[in-house]
């Protein structure tokens, strides 16, 4: 017995120590396991915060690349509106010159109106009512607020000009004229501003305008010829020549 029991008390410490390590085997087995699955779950984890994190640089890099755009859209919005400025006060200076220089010139315009028709009145008197009617025209115009004033000069100096041109030229045209109370067609012949003959549609009377009497005199037969073949050449019914015809008393 004394030989015995050591041998039971070996057992059964052998056994029990084999029974511990078969426990902590499976309690470290049971930590690598957690340990390896909270591995994973860690793994996840950063790989989720990875892509988080290069979604992110995408989104910050596309933000300073619309931030860059929008600081180069302002600038050039700035200089923009600048120019527009500068545009809106350069109009603003010629719409202030335009109204001082209209002020100054209307009443100028008016003048030379006035000028024109008391010329027209003192002149020869050809073509009475259509140099009457054309001053009457510019009176008018004056008084439209859709011309402007460019437009209104304009037409001032064209009927300026009309009347300049009528001491260069010959003309010859029909028109009414009261002949002792009677009124008759005659046949006009102007020479520049030098002379106005008329010669009735018969032939039978003549005259000429005395620029001193300020009225018609009457003419003997003896231009009566020269009268028809100056008139003839006005209207250019013959060929250009010498013309003899009388002149106003006064020249």
């Amino acid at each position: 017995m004394r030989y015995f029991l050591p041998g039971a008390l070996c057992v059964v410490l052998v056994l029990g120590t084999g029974s511990l390590q078969a426990q902590n085997l499976g309690d470290v087995q049971t930590t690598v396991e957690a340990n390896a699955r909270d591995g994973v779950s860690s793994q996840s984890r950063i790989d989720a915060l990875d892509d988080q994190t290069d979604e992110l640089t995408r989104e910050y890099r596309a933000a300073l690349k619309q931030l860059a755009s929008l600081r180069e859209y302002n600038a050039q919005l700035e200089k923009l509106i600048s120019a527009q400025k500068t545009e809106m006060s350069s109009i603003r200076r010629q719409i202030d010159e335009v109204t001082n220089v209209d002020r100054t010139i209307t009443p100028l315009m008016f003048r030379m109106i006035d000028a024109l028709d008391q010329f027209v009145g003192l002149d020869v008197p050809f073509l009475l009512s259509e140099r009457q009617q054309r001053v009457a025209n510019l009176r008018a115009l004056m008084d439209r607020s859709d011309a402007t004033p460019a437009e209104k000069y304009r037409r001032i100096l064209e009927a300026y000009e009309i009347e300049n041109e009528y001491g260069r030229t010959i003309e010859a045209y029909e028109g009414d004229m009261n002949i002792d109370g009677v009124d008759r067609t005659v046949s006009f012949l102007r020479i520049g501003r030098v002379a106005l003959i008329y010669q009735t549609l018969d032939g039978d009377d003549s005259g000429v305008w005395d620029t001193k009497a300020g009225t018609f005199t009457n003419l003997d037969g003896d231009f009566d010829s020269e009268l028809r073949s100056a008139l003839r050449i006005a209207k250019q019914q013959a060929a250009p020549d010498l013309m003899v015809v009388p002149l106003s008393a006064s020249q």
